[in-house]
């Protein structure tokens, strides 16, 4: 039984440990996307269209 205390206290002292350098990697800004902005400001154009100038796939019927 006193195996189990351990490694129970073993187990929350690494994901404490864990936890605590995710946090310090959040402030530091390891996360942060300098990248994306920039790449999406290129494709922004062909992601938006507008509702007048949609694109008809389907040919028109002549009579």
């Amino acid at each position: 039984m006193s195996v189990i205390y351990l490694l129970i206290s073993v187990s929350i002292a690494v994901a404490i440990g864990f936890f605590i350098a995710f946090i310090k990697a959040v402030k530091s800004g390891q996360y942060d996307d300098d990248y994306t902005p920039s790449v999406r400001m290129l494709f922004d154009d062909e992601l938006k269209q507008s509702p007048d100038k949609q694109l008809n796939t389907k040919p028109k019927k002549q009579i």
